[in-house]
């Protein structure tokens, strides 16, 4: 286990005001420098869409720029997006116990034996954390770390590591796997690693009963290759699990994916996000269905900096409903409220959240409400009341 010292919580504030019955609470993890704090609770009204400029709570971690919180909310698991050149150079996962009250209280942290570790997923018994080491340098490259988590909650040394093999299709950034995401089907049997490095997801069998140390097993279909140069990111579900979307980050699309009984993936269709045209930098990134299941989003990043929103049709096929700036720049990640009415980005390269109001029906997006400064925000997760 590590040592804590540089991780000391920050003074909590009570709420200014009284939550009202409309309030949630809001969790935004951060990239950091400087003093900045890293990881904030604000509150979010969901009748007017207005987010309370000031957190009421922030607590001091290095990079926490994904978190994962368990499904009955008493953890929160952030990764430590860390590697050589940051104010700490090694990539971590850090284990915090969530009270009834919504506070945060950092436990331990384990390092993930990899650097810059970018995304993780919980497995479905809760008995491992998943981590993506994303690995920015080719040398040592990108991994797929398993992490044990105790009966109390916390993070224990990683048992199990894989590594991968790069598609050198981009001379810059395919030198080596580079892993950005990993995630579970609906019905918890498989897992699946995005690896932009090698334009592969991989699948694997989870089986903890078989091997407590490693649970991941390789799947009888063990990926699916990807267009060459595409680079894929971050993958969701449809709520049944026979359909999947993927983010290509590289080539700026997203692709529609069937799902076979056996887990096994292959390609339906590969859809742009840019417009047609369109001559800049691609940096296709964060993706989300709606809570209905009808509207997918996903962001062009690069010099697009967009939201593109499609419909999606009984059979998952996409048709393309709206393109909409972000107003923000590198919008790193987004999340629709609990209502539905909203949707917030997280725009990294401004240092804001930008606010926008979402049409529950029709799926469009409208005007900004509203813009909040946060230093370098990456990830936004709502919490139950």
């Amino acid at each position: 286990m590590l040592p804590l010292f540089r991780l000391t919580a920050l003074a909590m504030t009570a709420l200014p005001l009284a939550a009202s019955a409309a309030s949630v609470d809001l969790l935004v993890g951060s990239y950091t420098e400087g003093d900045a704090p890293g990881l904030y609770a604000y509150k979010f009204d969901t009748a007017s869409g207005k987010l309370d400029p000031k957190p009421w709570q922030q607590l001091r971690l290095d990079n926490p720029s994904w978190l994962v919180v368990s499904p009955d909310q008493s953890r929160v698991y952030a990764v430590n997006e860390n590697g050589p050149g940051a104010r700490d150079a090694v990539g971590r996962a850090s284990a915090l116990t969530l009270d009834a009250k919504h506070v945060l209280t950092l436990d331990n942290q384990v390092s993930t034996l990899g650097d810059h570790p970018t995304h993780a997923s919980l497995t479905p018994d809760g008995r491992y954390l998943l981590v993506a080491n994303y690995s920015v340098n080719a040398d040592p490259g990108g991994t797929l770390a398993v992490l044990p988590i105790d009966a109390r909650g916390q993070l224990q040394p990683v048992t199990q590591l894989s590594s991968y093999q790069a598609s050198h299709v981009d001379k810059d950034r395919q030198l080596s796997a580079h892993i950005h995401s990993v995630n579970f089907a609906p019905d918890g049997k498989t897992a699946y690693v995005a690896d932009l490095g090698g334009d592969r997801v991989y699948a694997y069998r989870y089986a903890p009963g078989d091997n407590a140390e490693r649970p991941l097993q390789p799947a009888a279909m063990p990926f699916l290759a990807l267009p060459p140069g595409s680079g894929p990111r971050h993958l969701v579900f449809d709520a049944d699990g026979q359909h999947a979307y993927l983010t290509l980050e590289m080539t700026g699309q997203v692709a529609t994916l069937d799902v076979a009984a056996d887990g096994a993936l292959s390609l339906r269709q590969v859809h742009d996000l840019f417009e047609a045209g369109f001559k800049g930098d691609n940096g296709a990134g964060a993706i989300h269905l709606s809570a209905d299941g009808k509207f997918l989003y996903a962001v062009n990043r690069g010099t697009d900096n967009q939201i593109a929103v499609f419909a999606v049709a009984a059979d998952s096929d996409l048709s393309l409903v709206q393109r909409r700036a972000t107003e923000g720049r590198q919008p790193r990640e987004f999340s629709i409220d609990p209502s539905g009415h909203f949707l917030l980005v997280a725009a990294q390269g401004d240092n804001r959240i930008v606010v926008i109001a979402r049409d529950p029906r029709t799926g469009k997006l409208g005007k900004t409400l509203q813009t909040v400064e946060v230093a370098a925000p990456s990830d936004l997760k709502f919490l139950k009341p």
